[in-house]
């Protein structure tokens, strides 16, 4: 949720207004989205997920189906 008392002229810990990063607010300020980095964790997962497809694709292409002899 937002915080109400938060203005955008505000800045927080002794920063600059030139180090703040645009925010950008949907549906009446209920989004909120900024530019920032992809965390490490969401990369591996991409990754294994990648991995596991692969797999998939290669052991369970083509055959019958399922419920097939």
């Amino acid at each position: 949720m937002t915080d109400p008392t938060h203005t955008p002229n505000t800045t927080a810990n002794n920063s600059s207004p030139a180090d703040k990063e645009e925010m950008e607010e949907y549906a009446g300020g209920t989004i909120q989205s900024r530019h920032g980095y992809i965390p490490v964790w969401l990369l591996a997962v991409y990754v294994v997920l990648f991995i596991w497809a692969l797999y998939y694709l290669v052991v369970y292409w083509g055959g019958l189906g399922p419920g097939r002899i």
